[in-house]
């Protein structure tokens, strides 16, 4: 799946962002661009689930 998240501005934000998607799914392959605001997740979790963890962590996610 493919996420944008406008808060999303520097490598702390991605860690946040990954820590969060890893807390739902341990085995997912995330892949974060910092600059263009833009997370691929490679996921067998909920898209609901992934969105909710973000938006727990201050980081607002919608599809890209």
């Amino acid at each position: 799946m493919q996420l944008l998240i406008e808060k999303m501005a520097c490598g702390g934000c991605v860690e946040t962002v990954t820590k969060a998607i890893m807390a739902v799914d341990p085995s997912a392959k995330v892949s974060a661009d910092a600059s263009k605001r833009t997370v691929s997740v490679d996921t067998t979790a909920d898209r609901g689930r992934i969105e909710k963890a973000l938006a727990d962590v201050g980081y607002p996610a919608r599809g890209a």
